[in-house]
């Protein structure tokens, strides 16, 4: 039986402002789905929500994995439970490789019951796996020997969380805007190494402005955030639509949300002025 994230009336507040208003979506293992919206419409507010950054509050409304209340678990918790979460800004760690945090991560994630100095997966293990995975990918095997993201470009920082989707094979993973900065080739290598490890056993949920990412990943389902709630919901043609002519359609479509949004840009355009 397919797992289920579900995600019900969720409202969501930073530093004491509601971003997300009643959002309500259901996500099945194998689906794929496209959230759109402009800046500010809560895309990015929804995916770190999720995933229980501390900043996030979550008010009301609540997120499941097949029944499992997420509201009060802590990040590692959420990731044994099959959530992840690929950053539009992923963080560098020096002095840790890359190899190294993988493992400690597979091993985590792959064992719930895992105490605190219990041995890892063991290395011979680890080693066929990953290099599979890297072969599987493209990639060349001395990236595991470095730094986890130092010195990284923008599309090798990308590559190593395709690869660390690839080993902790989540059930659901959250993309945020992994296009965000990267050119042609490097998004083309995204796309295309999504739809090899996307399948029945892993969801996709993708935040983007444009339909790059979608190229090789066609959404059965789209979804558009104006003013912190879901306005639309269609197929890939939706995505399309939005990608050729922007959100002037949804707007008309929506005036009260469109009006709403409008209001809270004056919001944060006066509060900037005073700061």
């Amino acid at each position: 039986m397919s797992s289920v994230l579900k995600i019900e009336n969720l409202w969501v507040s930073v530093e004491g402002r509601a971003i997300l208003k009643g959002v309500s979506l259901d996500v099945k293992q194998g689906e794929i789905h496209a959230l759109m919206g402009p800046n500010g419409s809560g895309k990015s507010t929804l995916a770190y929500a999720l995933m229980g950054h501390p900043k996030y509050e979550i008010t009301d409304g609540r997120v499941e994995i097949d029944g499992v209340e997420l509201n009060e678990l802590e990040p590692d918790a959420r990731a044994r439970l099959g959530l992840f979460l690929a950053f539009q800004y992923p963080v560098t760690i020096p002095g840790v490789k890359v190899a190294d945090f993988l493992r400690h991560a597979v091993t985590n994630v792959r064992n719930p019951n895992r105490k605190e100095g219990e041995d890892l997966m063991p290395m011979r293990d680890f080693r066929k796996e990953l290099k599979g995975r890297m072969e599987e990918l493209d990639m060349d095997t001395d990236f595991a020997r470095r730094y986890l993201n130092e010195g990284f470009s923008g599309g090798e920082k990308k590559r190593m969380e395709i690869l660390q989707l690839a080993m902790l094979r989540p059930k659901f993973a959250v993309l945020d805007e992994t296009d965000s900065g990267l050119d042609s080739d490097a998004v083309r290598f995204v796309s295309q190494s999504l739809a090899r490890l996307t399948g029945p056993d892993m969801a996709l949920i993708i935040i983007t402005h444009h339909d790059r990412l979608l190229e090789f990943n066609k959404p059965q389902h789209t979804h558009v955030l104006l003013a912190g709630r879901i306005v639309e919901t269609g197929d890939a043609a939706l995505a399309r639509e939005l990608h050729d002519h922007g959100y002037a359609g949804v707007r008309s479509r929506h005036p009260d949300a469109a009006a709403e949004e409008k209001e809270a840009l004056e919001q944060n355009a006066l509060v900037g002025a005073n700061k």
